[in-house]
This record gives structure tokens, C-alpha cells and sequence, in this order.
């Protein structure tokens, strides 16, 4: 397809008139440093952590997160919801981007939205032409989109590569995929070594005020690093950060006699990475006389119900199983046709959140882990919730800026 046609298409599938692609287009280059996140896992918290480092570090700072809640972060750590009146489209970054120059930025930190192959180029190369890219990792997700393989999905992702800019990965069983599209568009590849992963200490992710991951600082610190950000500075920043609300959270709650340590790993939208979240929990709480496995799941995802469900093994060491939302009958039946005891289920699929509570509560005895999978959207968010509430003892004092109520 030559260049005419392949900026047709993008026009076409933007639905941009000429005069609003130039406009946009300008906005841009007024933003002298655009950085474009993508990956399967730790988008949003990448996003944000780069964002508060490069606060700390004096530039005047915007970022959009499209994870949990879509929300614009503002220079002053301040957040906007953004208002969607007719869903998620990825043109909604322009919206962003017309906001951020009105702010005067320096610097716009952006979380790819696209999953179809063509909208991750389109994403790229006319709506934010990143001078830096971060592409996380690589999972088996969306297969249905952007699969069928996890080869698939990199190569998906690669779609996203900036021109002549810089790529920063933590990705390493793919990472031949990315190195021969940055090679194709001249791109510098930054791969996270060993060695960096290890750098970043237990004590440096103990300063967080929740669970952060390892390869989500190390890949951050990476690209910081490149645009000549001290450590130090990179760090204070990314602490003083406000997590995404479906950042991995621990609370615990004592009800009745009973202790209940309940684990928010809803987020993690693949099996492997649910799969590691469930056996972190399981190493932190190793004291818990009983495992509760709550599955939270949504009818309009059923490959991602039946990768769980199926062949996915990990939670199988639960006590007790707990299902809650509109895919509850798929998994329940994926399960079973897969050889699991049907006396270990209890599915509370459209029961309200407080009868939903107390099925977890009725199954934990003196001391449980409940840990919570799936999805994090609909009813998942308030039942985190709940929990928080209800905890015994005072959370971390949070280390952000009040949120206000208004919308991007």
C-alpha cells in the first residue's frame, strides 16, 4: 500500500478532516517530549510513574491513563475524569493532547489505548508521534484481537514503535520482534538487563504505598534515564506518585473474630500475570489458614473467562472458589468440563455487593486470603472498595494531591 493510501486509511479510520489533522499536528510539535506507553501489564502504572519522576525532576508534566478509570493527571498531580459520552475511541487522545498545550507542557505522557493491529500504528504515527515509547511486556491478552498467538500480540504492539525516537522494553521473549521494528524505523532500543531488574531493591518498592511491581520501575528508570533524569530524583518521584485505582492493594479486615486479608490483583488481565499475583499473595500470607479465590467476570470477555477457567491451574490450590458478575455461568461450566469439584464454587453472580461480602466472610473460618481476579470494571472496583473500608488498620498515608471532580 503506498504512503497516499496508508494516510487515507488512517484518516478514515481517525475521522479527522484535513484541517483538524493539521491542527492537531501542531499541537504536538509544541509538546517537545511525547512519550507513548503500551504492553500488556503495568500500562497505567508505567504511565504514572513516569509522569510523577519527570514532576520531580521540574518539567511540567500531563499524562492520560486509560486502565481502571480513564483519567487526564494534570502538572500539579491533580486528576480529571475523562468524559466519554460515546465510549472509548482512540481519537480521544487528541482531546488530551489540545488540553495538554492549552497547560503549556513540556512533557505529555500517554497510555496507548488501541488492541486492533492497525489502530496501534494509527495510535502512533498520527496521534501522538512519540519522541519515547515504552512497550512493558508481552502477555498472552486479547488473543481474540490481537492473536491468536502471544507472537502475535508483539507483533501487534511493534505497530506502536515510534520513528526515529527512542523504545524502552522490559519485555524478553519477544524482544527480537521489537528490536527488528525499531531497526526498520530507526528507533533506539533500550532493553532493561538483568542486572538493571535487580537493581531496583526491595527496600526502594517497600517505599511505595502499595504493591508495585519490579519491572514496571526498572522499565521506567530506563527511559528516565535516557532523557537524563538522575535515580534518585526518578525514585522520589515515582513515590510520591498517585497509584492507578487498579494498582495491586492489600487490606486487611477483621470481622467477627475472623481475620481477612483481601488481595486486589483484578488488574491483571492475562493468566500468567494473574497467575504471579496469586502466588505473591500466597507467599506474603503464608500464615492464612485458607485461600478464597474471587473471580470477578464480564460476559463480553469469555476468551479471557475461558483462559481462566481452563487452563489456567494456579487457583486451583484455593479452598474455595467465589464468582461474581455475568461471565460467573461460563467459568462455572469451563471449570467443571475441566475436572473441578462443583462443592468448591459459590457463584454470586448478580447478588448485591453486600450479600457478596458476606459469602467471602461465611467462607474464610478464623483467617482467610481472599484474592481478587478477573476484572477489575463493573462491580470489581466496589468491592476493592468495601474492603478498604472496612480495613482494621489505617493505610499508608497517600502521597498525592487531592482529585477533583472535573472531567478531560
Amino acid at each position: 500500500m503506498s504512503l497516499a493510501l496508508l494516510g487515507a486509511a488512517a484518516a478514515s479510520l481517525l475521522g479527522l478532516g484535513a484541517l483538524e489533522q493539521a491542527l492537531h499536528r501542531r499541537r504536538l510539535d509544541a509538546i517537545p517530549l511525547r512519550i507513548h506507553v503500551a504492553g500488556t501489564r503495568g500500562k497505567s502504572s508505567v504511565t504514572r510513574l513516569v509522569a510523577g519522576a519527570l514532576r520531580r525532576a521540574g518539567k511540567v508534566t500531563a499524562a492520560k491513563t486509560t486502565g481502571t478509570l480513564p483519567r487526564m493527571i494534570l502538572p500539579d498531580a491533580r486528576e480529571l475524569d475523562v468524559f466519554r459520552p460515546r465510549g472509548a475511541r482512540i481519537t480521544e487522545q487528541a482531546r488530551i493532547v489540545a488540553r495538554a498545550r492549552e497547560l503549556g507542557v513540556e512533557a505529555l505522557v500517554l497510555e496507548c489505548m488501541a488492541l486492533r493491529p492497525e489502530l496501534h500504528w494509527v495510535s502512533e504515527s498520527k496521534l501522538v508521534r512519540a519522541t519515547h515509547a515504552i512497550i512493558t511486556n508481552v502477555r498472552a491478552d486479547h488473543l481474540d484481537v490481537m492473536g491468536p498467538t502471544e507472537a502475535d500480540v508483539a507483533r501487534c504492539l511493534a505497530g506502536m514503535v515510534p520513528l526515529g525516537g527512542v523504545l524502552a522494553t522490559a519485555e524478553r521473549r519477544h524482544l527480537g520482534i521489537f528490536e527488528r521494528a525499531a531497526a526498520d524505523r530507526g528507533t533506539k532500543l533500550l532493553a532493561v538487563s538483568d542486572e538493571e531488574l535487580a537493581a531496583v531493591s526491595d527496600v526502594e518498592l517497600a517505599r511505595f504505598g502499595h504493591v508495585e511491581h519490579r519491572d514496571n520501575v526498572a522499565v521506567a528508570l530506563k527511559l528516565l534515564e535516557a532523557l537524563d533524569i538522575p535515580r534518585d530524583v526518578a525514585l522520589e518521584g515515582m513515590w510520591a506518585a498517585p497509584p492507578d485505582p487498579g494498582a495491586l492493594t492489600e487490606h486487611e479486615v477483621s470481622f467477627f473474630g475472623r481475620r481477612i486479608v483481601f488481595v486486589n490483583a483484578f488488574a491483571a488481565n492475562d493468566p500468567d500475570s494473574t497467575a504471579r499475583l496469586f502466588a505473591l499473595a500466597q507467599e506474603r500470607h503464608a500464615d492464612a489458614e485458607r485461600t478464597v479465590a474471587f473471580f470477578n467476570l464480564r460476559e463480553d470477555r469469555p476468551e479471557r473467562t475461558r483462559q481462566l477457567a481452563r487452563h489456567a491451574t494456579f487457583w486451583h490450590a484455593a479452598e474455595h472458589v467465589v464468582l461474581l458478575g455475568s461471565g460467573a455461568d461460563h467459568f462455572a461450566r469451563e471449570a467443571l468440563d475441566a475436572g473441578l469439584d462443583a462443592t468448591r464454587f459459590a457463584v454470586v453472580e448478580h447478588e448485591a455487593l453486600e450479600a457478596v461480602f458476606e459469602s467471602i466472610v461465611s467462607l474464610c473460618g478464623r483467617s482467610a486470603l481472599v484474592i481478587g481476579m478477573g476484572n477489575i470494571g463493573e462491580r470489581g472496583l466496589e468491592l476493592v472498595r468495601m474492603f478498604r473500608n472496612r480495613e482494621t488498620l489505617a493505610p499508608p498515608a497517600p502521597s498525592e494531591a487531592p482529585q477533583s471532580e472535573a472531567r478531560a
